[in-house]
């Protein structure tokens, strides 16, 4: 596996950029976290090296300075929003992540609940944080934000806000997901620290767009693919060229909302301390790099996978038309097609070849290994089986699980538990392999190489059922699915 990116030096050079910055605000500074702060498997796909706790260990480093306070949106409590990587709500996802954060060492002083407006369930969910002993606050709903500046910048605005008691330089806001109201969170807290003689800052640490790469950098094109449901774009930052006559690079919600956020400033200390919204963020991404054309082709396969994510959206019945149109004009940028994902060929190959739906996965060598769905094994478990066998040396003509094993599993299915498919999934290939590892030296060998799998790339000609990429995901492969459903 070829890296492109070096972790060590961004670890330490991002630690040092956030020092310098709570330095220069005289000691205390609101940090706004876009993006996740664990989990990044974005970043580690584009970014091949950066790992998906980079953040956290980074910031870890700083802990003794910091603590964190989360953000949810009264509205997304009120729709019982669901944070779709994970199937749980932002209710629940903000437990996990303060959980998440103190088994890490850090500081969580409280939670911000914003958008208020006496919602019943906001405070339901208030008296249910309460009940666990974590601080929490309200943040109204502020009539024309962010455009109504003199209201906002008043007492009637951030003014009425719960004022949140923090004891730490550092202050990381942080949310289950967008919308939630980080930013404003930040804005309220300076306002309302100016009104009690507290100097402090405001910065925003979020990875992308990387600002000191080329604005159709394929990094920074694989973020538009990642943010196309929300229609973000790259832009370049006009505000940071008139400043400096220098090229950097933004997306447009930060560039349009930079005029207003410069008033908001002029109203709290008088002057602004940002000349462009890319001054505002301290991200150091760009400077780890150290193999471009490692990132740039790692890029390009990321924005195939969001291609094909959106595709099997649309095919589901989502109304996403304008997703899968803006990824395709991507494509046209990047200049790139499906065809540049070698497992995607392999397994329409193969499906031409036999006539039923299949897949493919490329090992780490560049052995690509083939499968196709048979009576027993659906083509997701026979493609598991197959790169386990190659990766222990196993014979392909061996049987790892017996056809009498399979079939009393497959009556179960279907005669007990009313299914309708008898094909054995991935993970009852696994539990199988597992049991028979007892006895049988091979079964024992392809279970070892599991870890192996882990950042493989996979292609499947039919949309897999939801358990079967559960198990895909947890194996850490990068699959992607033509829109069809299996016959």
């Amino acid at each position: 596996m070829k890296y492109g990116f070096d972790n060590d030096k961004y670890i330490r050079i991002q630690s040092e950029h956030i020092k310098q910055r709570i330095a220069e605000f005289q000691g205390k500074l609101y940090l706004e976290l876009g993006g996740k702060l664990f989990d990044d498997h974005h970043a580690s796909r584009v970014l091949p090296g950066f790992q998906p706790d980079s953040k956290l260990k980074m910031l870890s480093q700083l802990s003794s300075q910091a603590e964190i306070v989360i953000v949810i949106s009264a509205v997304d409590i009120e729709k019982n929003k669901i944070r779709q990587d994970l199937g749980i709500t932002y209710n629940e996802d903000v437990l996990r992540l303060r959980q998440e954060f103190q088994n890490r060492g850090f500081m969580v002083g409280s939670v911000v609940i914003t958008h208020y407006n006496g919602q019943c369930s906001a405070d339901d969910y208030r008296r249910r944080l309460e009940s666990l002993g974590i601080k929490a606050y309200y943040h109204y709903t502020i009539e024309g934000y962010p455009n109504n500046v003199a209201l906002i910048d008043s007492d009637d605005g951030f003014g009425k806000d719960d004022y949140v008691e923090t004891t730490r330089p550092l202050v990381i806001v942080t949310a289950p997901g967008p919308g939630s109201g980080k930013m404003a969170v930040c804005l309220s807290q300076l306002y309302n620290e100016h009104k009690r003689g507290i100097n402090a800052g405001y910065a925003k640490f979020e990875t992308f767009p990387v600002w000191n790469l080329p604005l159709k950098h394929p990094v920074n094109i694989a973020y538009e693919a990642a943010t196309a449901d929300l229609n973000d774009v790259n832009e370049i930052d006009p505000f940071h060229m008139e400043a400096y006559n220098k090229v950097a690079i933004n997306y447009n919600r930060d560039v349009e909302i930079f005029p207003v956020l410069t008033a908001i400033f002029d109203g709290i200390y008088g002057k602004c301390p940002y000349k462009s919204p890319t001054d505002m963020g301290v991200n150091m991404v760009g400077f780890c790099i150290s193999d471009d054309e490692v990132c740039k082709e790692a890029s390009r396969q990321e924005i195939i996978r969001r291609y094909y994510t959106a595709l099997n959206k649309m095919a589901q019945g989502a109304m996403n038309e304008a997703e899968v149109n803006k990824i395709a004009l991507l494509f046209k940028q990047a200049r790139i097609t499906t065809d540049c994902r070698t497992t995607t060929i392999a397994a329409k190959k193969r499906q031409e070849e036999n006539g039923t739906e299949c897949s493919a996965i490329e090992l780490a060598d560049g052995t690509m290994i083939t499968a196709g769905s048979s009576p027993l094994l659906g083509t997701c478990a026979s493609l598991l089986l197959n790169a386990l066998k190659h990766l222990a040396g196993i014979d392909h003509s061996i049987k790892l699980i017996p056809e009498d094993f399979i079939e009393p599993i497959q009556k179960t299915k279907v005669q007990y538990l009313g299914g309708h498919n008898p094909r054995l999934h991935t993970d009852e290939v696994l539990v199988a392999l597992s049991v028979l590892s007892l006895n049988d030296v091979n079964c024992r060998r392809a279970l070892a190489m599991l870890p192996q799998l882990n950042g493989l790339q996979a292609h499947s000609t039919v949309m897999l059922s939801e358990v079967d990429q559960k198990i895909i995901k947890k194996l850490g492969i990068d699959l992607t699915c033509d829109p069809a459903n299996k016959h």
